[in-house]
């Protein structure tokens, strides 16, 4: 499967897939939009957290992984305007996981749960001799013409990126190097991301967004993924990426460029999104709704299919993002 990838694996299950009349959104998107009857959409996604893969059980708490299993799912939620309802859990446990940390995993999950009004209405439960692994599969609701999609972006749209990026990135590595330091805010961002749920339903009201996802790969793996869905380029402004002070210093105390490292790192679960600029004036609202939060413009949307970053000293092309099986 090295050789394959994960995006020709996905392409090679999908192709095997029939989709019924009543799927709106199948295969490809963050999540997939079912109408059970005229009018009412039902949105539907999953993630899957594996040790090891996801995780690691040395600096990574229990509630903290719980808390992560069910955010990734919210998040993919959010970037297709949807309100979270319910969720399903499956654990799959070694059966000499010691008890307290299921009960940490589930503190975190249903806190992050109770946050966004989702019930937690079943699951399932199987014994296994290999790694800890946590499946969500979480539903919620949107209208038919407020749903967000990659595929909408068309050139001349602006791209705009909720939050600031790069930080969960330099919280997982400074995790890893220093396993008993204390949890800063970059940490906190890779042990605990905030799905941007009311974000993605104040774009899908105000009918802000072209195209929406969100970054769970990575800001270059999104704007390559919205790009190839929307069949368009983009090209970002490597000046207006939104970087805080201290992941530039993290950056710069190891000699790197903090603008080209954060277009590699994951786990920010913001949103990226396109709008058109006579569409502008529909942020308005978006921000207010958002309080605080920024909504940063960092690039557009293209003609010509290349995807680029401009940079002081010139365009380079966009780096490539994370994959599984390639990376």
């Amino acid at each position: 499967m090295a050789d394959l990838g994960e995006r020709a694996l996905i392409h090679r299950i999908t192709a095997r897939l029939t989709m019924p009349g009543w799927v709106v959104v199948g295969p490809g998107d963050d999540a997939a939009v079912v109408e059970p009857k005229r009018g009412s959409l039902d949105v539907l996604t999953t993630d899957v957290q594996v040790e090891g893969v996801h995780f690691d059980c040395r600096f990574v708490p229990p509630d903290a992984i719980g808390h992560r299993a069910l955010a990734v799912n919210l998040s993919d939620l959010a970037a297709m305007g949807a309100r979270p309802r319910a969720a399903l859990l499956s654990l799959v446990l070694p059966g000499q996981l010691d008890l307290a940390v299921v009960d940490g995993l589930l503190d975190g999950l249903l806190a992050l749960a109770d946050a966004h009004r989702v019930a937690v209405v079943g699951g399932n439960i199987s014994r296994s001799p290999g790694p800890l692994m946590v499946d969500v599969t979480a539903t919620g609701t949107a209208r038919r013409r407020r749903i967000l999609t990659r595929a909408g972006a068309r050139p001349g749209d602006l791209v705009y990126v909720t939050g600031t990026i790069g930080d969960a990135a330099v919280g997982l590595r400074s995790l890893q190097e220093r396993a008993d330091i204390d949890i800063g805010p970059c940490e906190q961002r890779y042990l605990r991301p905030e799905p941007r749920v009311r974000a993605g339903v104040a774009l899908a009201g105000a009918r802000a967004a072209s195209a929406c996802m969100d970054l769970s790969d990575g800001l270059a793996d999104a704007v390559r993924q919205v790009a190839d869905a929307s069949h368009v380029g983009i090209t970002l402004d490597a000046d207006a990426l939104p970087i805080t002070d201290a992941v530039k210093r993290w950056h710069d105390d190891r000699g790197q460029d903090a603008a080209a490292a954060v277009l590699q790192g994951g786990d920010d679960y913001e949103l990226l999104f396109t709008v058109k600029p006579a569409h502008r004036g529909r942020l308005r609202p978006v921000r207010h709704a958002l309080g605080g939060l920024p909504l940063t413009c960092i690039g557009v949307v293209t003609k010509d299919p290349r995807l680029a970053v401009r940079c002081a000293s010139g365009v380079r092309p966009l780096p490539e993002g994370f994959e599984h099986f390639r990376s």
